[in-house]
C-alpha cells in the first residue's frame, strides 16, 4: 500500500519531487491556452524576473511590449522578482509571452488563470440524519459507513486543540454566524482598528485574515460569500451548541485569505493568499497546520506551484479539490488532464475526490491513481452559510455538492491529527491520512491509496 503513494511522503521522494519541474514548461502553459475550459486575464501576464535582475533589466524586458509592472507579488533575492504585469491595449497574451520568454532577464512567464469554486449548490442536521459526512459505523443517534467516522472520534473523548489554526484560501467567511464565531481566529499581533500594521506583514488592521479581492481586511462581504462560510462549517462548526451543523473539528481556529470574488479569482490573489498564510507561520509561529483549497479552473503556474511549495517547506499541508469534472459535470482522469492547483506534484499537497453517502464516487468528481490521494463525503452536504432575508443578512444553512465539500472533511482530519499528536510533521499527517483510509470499491484504482477518509483511529 505505502508503495502506492507515489506523491512524495518519503524524504528522497521529496527531494525528487521538488526538483522536477523546477521551471516551467512553455509546451505545458501553451497546451493548457488552447483548452477551452481554462480561463486567464486577457491584458495581464505573470513574469518571474531572474535573481539579480536590476530594476533596470526588469524594465526593459517590459518595455519590449510596452507593458508596466502593476504590482510586486513576491521580493526574494534567491528566487527574483515576481511580477503581476499589465500588457498595453490589443497586446495579445500568446504574443507578450513569447516576446517575454525570448529576454534574458526574465526566469519564467505566464498567465494570470482564472480560478472558480468547486461547488455547486443543489437545493437542519445531525440530529435529523442529514449531517451524513460526520457519521460512522458505530456513531451515537445516527450513522452511516461512508462518513468521516468523526462522531466516533468524539464519542471516545478525541477533539481539537484550540490553538492548532487552519486557512481557508477561497471566498470569505462569515465571522459572525453563531456556529463557527467562536471558532474564527484572531489575530493575537494586530490591535483592530488602529489602523496600523502592527504585524509589520503589509496589511493593516488584519484581524481575521485579508481579502486580497478587494485589497482589505473586510473579509466577509455579504451573502457571496456563501462557499468559504459553507466551508468553514464544515472544518469548524462548535458541537454541542444547539446550532445546526458540527465541524470535524470543533475547537479550531479558522483564518480566512479571500481571494475569490463574483467573478472568480487569479494567480496573482491565489499566490499572495497561499504566501499570507505561510508568513502567519513562519514570522509568527502560529501553529497553522493546513490550508483548505476547494477551488481550480486555471492551467499549469510555476509561481504557483512554488507558493504551494514554499508553504511545504513551512510544514503546511495543502488540501485540494481534485476538481468537479468538465464543462457537463463529469469527472475526469486528472493522471491524464491535470487539474491545478490540485495536480501539482507538490509533496504537501492532499487532493480530495467527493464521494456520496452510499459510498459510490460523486459522478461530478475528478479522480487519478496517481493524482488524487483519496475520496471523502462531498454529495448533499449541509454547512453554513449567509442568507439573504428581506434584505438583511443572517446566518443559515445549506445543502451544497462538490470536491469543494470533501475537502474542508480532510482539512478538518489534518486539524484533528495534530491537535492528537502535537509533535507530528506535515509529512507524518499526510501519511496517517492517506494509510487510514478506508478501502472503498468506487475509488479502487482511481486514487493513491483507492480509499475514503476515516479519522476514526487517530
Amino acid at each position: 500500500m505505502k508503495q502506492r503513494f507515489s506523491r512524495g511522503l518519503v524524504a528522497a521522494a521529496v527531494a525528487t519531487v521538488c526538483a522536477a519541474g523546477a521551471h516551467a514548461s512553455p509546451a505545458r502553459i501553451d497546451a493548457d491556452l488552447q483548452r477551452t475550459d481554462l480561463r486567464f486575464v486577457a491584458d495581464e501576464l505573470l513574469v518571474q524576473f531572474r535573481p539579480g535582475m536590476a530594476a533596470a533589466a526588469r524594465d526593459a524586458a517590459l518595455k519590449t511590449l510596452g507593458a508596466r509592472s502593476a504590482k510586486v507579488l513576491r521580493r526574494a533575492a534567491q528566487d527574483g522578482e515576481l511580477h503581476l504585469v499589465r500588457l498595453p491595449q490589443g497586446r495579445a497574451v500568446t504574443d507578450a509571452l513569447r516576446t517575454l520568454r525570448a529576454h534574458g532577464a526574465v526566469k519564467f512567464v505566464e498567465p494570470n488563470w482564472i480560478y472558480g469554486t468547486q461547488a455547486a449548490p443543489n437545493d437542519p442536521y445531525y440530529a435529523d440524519g442529514s449531517l451524513w459526512g460526520v457519521y460512522g459505523d458505530a456513531s451515537p443517534g445516527r450513522k452511516n459507513p461512508y462518513g468521516s467516522q468523526a462522531a466516533e472520534a468524539w464519542n471516545v473523548g478525541k477533539d481539537c486543540s484550540s490553538d492548532v489554526v487552519v486557512g481557508i484560501i477561497d471566498e470569505g467567511v462569515m465571522t459572525s454566524h453563531p456556529d463557527t464565531q467562536a471558532n474564527i481566529w484572531v489575530n493575537p499581533f494586530e490591535v483592530a482598528g488602529n489602523g496600523i500594521d502592527d504585524d509589520g506583514n503589509g496589511y493593516v488592521d488584519d484581524v481575521h485574515g485579508w481579502d486580497f479581492v478587494g485589497d482589505d481586511n473586510t473579509t466577509f462581504d455579504g451573502v457571496g460569500d456563501d462557499h468559504g462560510t459553507h466551508v468553514s462549517g464544515t472544518i469548524g462548526a462548535v458541537r454541542n451548541n444547539a446550532e445546526g451543523v458540527a465541524g470535524i473539528c470543533g475547537t479550531v481556529k479558522m483564518v480566512n485569505a479571500k481571494f475569490l470574488g463574483a467573478q472568480g479569482g487569479t494567480t496573482a490573489d491565489a499566490i499572495l493568499a497561499v504566501d499570507y498564510m505561510t508568513d502567519l507561520k513562519t514570522r509568527h509561529g502560529i501553529k497553522l497546520v493546513a490550508t483548505n483549497n476547494s477551488w481550480g479552473g486555471g492551467g499549469f503556474s510555476q509561481a504557483l506551484k512554488d507558493a504551494i511549495d514554499r508553504q511545504g517547506a513551512a510544514g503546511i499541508l495543502f488540501v485540494a479539490a481534485a476538481g468537479n469534472g468538465n464543462l457537463l459535470g463529469i469527472g475526469q482522469n486528472t493522471d491524464k488532464k491535470p487539474a491545478y492547483p490540485a495536480s501539482y506534484t507538490s509533496s504537501n499537497i492532499i487532493s480530495v475526490a467527493s464521494i456520496t453517502k452510499k459510498g459510490t464516487k460523486s459522478g461530478f468528481s475528478n479522480y487519478g491513481l496517481t493524482s488524487v490521494d483519496l475520496g471523502a463525503p462531498g454529495s448533499a452536504i449541509w454547512s453554513t452559510v449567509p442568507k439573504n432575508v428581506n434584505g438583511v443578512v443572517t446566518p443559515g444553512y445549506a445543502a451544497y455538492d462538490g470536491t469543494s465539500m470533501a475537502t474542508p472533511h480532510v482539512t478538518g482530519a489534518v486539524a484533528l491529527y495534530a491537535s492528537l499528536h502535537p509533535t507530528a510533521t506535515a509529512t507524518q499527517i499526510k501519511a496517517a491520512i492517506l494509510n487510514s483510509a478506508v478501502p472503498t470499491t468506487s475509488l479502487a484504482g482511481k486514487t493513491v491509496t483507492g480509499g475514503r477518509l476515516d479519522v476514526s483511529g487517530f
